[in-house]
């Protein structure tokens, strides 16, 4: 039986720059938002997180999505499955039964289940071959069914997170003394690129963006201000947008609605000590970017204490998961393997 190809560890190092310049701490806190508990978990046990993303694409993998279910739910190490978007392929449709399939299945997994929502559920789906939809109605039905009850995750356990007000998809917790949070960042430039005439909106689509941004900027400070409180060894941000493609950058994408983002956390990162790790999905295949060299393309400092992880598809030429492990006790902290469903 093939279980393993691929393994990797981050290393635990030193941020290589200068400290970057922030506003006065008492006019961050004069409009910093209002939080409730972050749901605390101090134990040193170690965690095995499956880690999905991409599936299921077509009705091929959606016939086959019950049993990849079952292999994740078999595996006696996994005590938590996180699903970093795009529940659908980009060709099909956005429609309610696909969206509920895709809920049924996601109830049936025995451990707490976190989906970081993708771009195909939602700011894609004004193409023609996904429906013609309007992105905005479907952004709406995606919080309503997957995210009925803010703070609580899906699958199984019922576990707790904080959820951030008005953005039920960004959620945040410790476990085994690391940070984690969701965040809605996703591909098609970070939902910014137009609609298919006659659906775009430019007004409603930009203003969108904007408010999402500042939420998922606030999300973040939030995180690091957590993880230094409570003196985590590493942080853990999962999303769906790869921010560095390098196929979709020749094609001539843009990247555009990432950069105050990626900005604030080069200057998060910079600050912490500790690990960062960012786990995403996007881009279809296996890669991991130590020290993100790419930070320098939006205009910030890369970090070496940083890591990208973007995660195979889970179901296409064979069916396969990440497991990340994490130790709090372990100099890395963080450790990860391709796992392949026999």
């Amino acid at each position: 039986m093939r279980r393993l190809l691929a393994v990797g560890a981050l290393a635990l190092l030193a941020a290589a720059c200068d400290e970057p310049t922030s506003p006065p701490a008492a006019s961050r806190a004069a409009t910093a938002p209002a939080y409730s508990a972050t749901p605390i978990d101090q134990s040193a046990t170690p965690l095995d997180i499956a880690v999905i993303g991409d599936v299921p694409y077509g009705d091929a993998a959606r016939a086959e999505f019950p049993s990849f279910i079952d292999a994740i739910n078999a595996d006696p190490k996994v005590r938590l499955v996180v699903h970093v978007g795009d529940i659908k392929s980009g060709s099909d449709l956005c429609s309610d039964q696909i969206f509920g399939f895709v809920a049924q299945q996601f109830r049936r997994f025995a451990d707490p289940l976190v989906y970081a929502i993708g771009d195909n559920e939602w700011t894609d789906c004004h193409r023609a071959n996904n429906g013609g939809y309007n992105p905005l109605e479907r952004l709406a039905a995606v919080r309503s069914l997957f995210f009925p009850v803010p703070g609580q995750t899906l699958g199984g356990r019922n576990m707790a997170v904080e959820a951030e007000d008005g953005y039920p998809e960004n959620q945040l917790w410790v476990q085994s003394r690391v940070t984690f949070a969701a965040l809605h960042i996703i591909g098609s430039n970070n939902g910014l690129d137009p609609w298919t005439a006659p659906l775009d909106q430019p007004a409603a689509r930009e203003a969108e963006v904007a408010a999402r941004n500042a939420a998922n900027i606030a999300w973040l400070e939030h995180a690091f201000d957590v993880a230094r409180e409570q003196g985590s060894p590493g942080i853990v941000l999962f999303f769906q947008a790869d921010l560095w493609h390098p196929e979709d950058r020749a094609g001539g994408a843009s990247f555009t609605a990432h950069t105050d983002f990626v900005r604030r956390l080069a200057e998060l990162a910079a600050g912490f000590d500790g690990p960062v790790l960012l786990v995403s999905g996007d881009s279809h295949d296996l890669r991991v970017d130590a020290g993100v060299p790419w930070f320098a393309l939006y205009g910030a400092t890369p970090q070496a204490n940083v890591t990208q992880i973007v995660v195979d598809r889970s179901i296409e030429d064979d069916a396969d998961w990440l497991r990340l492990h994490v130790d709090p006790r372990a100099p890395d902290v963080f450790a990860w393997e391709q796992v392949v469903v026999p």
